[in-house]
């Protein structure tokens, strides 16, 4: 896996004009669209890509996502994502994205929890041998990483 220490960086993206509301910023729904394309790199390090369905006949579930917007981003803007495993088991992949405008200033964050789906059920299946040696890679690099204060956040109203 040729993949540096440090967290996953996409490439650049482009919000597209269809995906800006009323409100004159992007909608909701479509900064999961930029996370989940800016990921599919992430994923295609260890193996998880688009031919993963094709060549084994499985494939990536996400089972829950929490997206925190921070700052809004407009048409025009141009974004990247980045992308750090927080924890992993023998089915599930624990991550963390952030959402990162071209100047440097973080738009949103996204903490998912992913499962390892047989398509034949489909069904929740262990990793491969070797799909799970590579996330094994993946969480060393990461292990050191800093971990954002965003990990494991929780919606809550706070009372004094």
């Amino acid at each position: 896996m040729q993949q540096k220490p440090g967290p996953y960086t996409s490439s650049l993206m482009e919000l597209e004009k269809d995906w800006i509301d009323y409100n004159g910023h992007l909608n909701m729904a479509f900064y999961n669209v930029l996370f989940d394309r800016g990921c599919d790199g992430f994923f295609e390090a260890f193996g998880l890509g688009p031919e993963y369905i094709k060549t084994r006949g499985m494939s990536f579930y996400t089972a829950e996502a929490h997206v925190k917007y921070v700052r809004e981003i407009h048409l025009g803007d141009r974004i990247r994502v980045t992308m750090q495993l927080i924890d992993h088991d023998e089915k599930r992949v624990h991550a963390y994205a952030e959402l990162w405008h071209e100047d440097g200033w973080l738009s949103a964050t996204c903490e998912t929890m992913s499962l390892h789906i047989d398509m034949s059920g489909p069904k929740v299946a262990p990793f491969p041998n070797d799909v799970q040696m590579k996330i094994n890679e993946l969480a060393r690099m990461h292990a050191n990483l800093p971990r954002s204060e965003n990990v494991g956040r929780r919606i809550e109203i706070r009372r004094k």
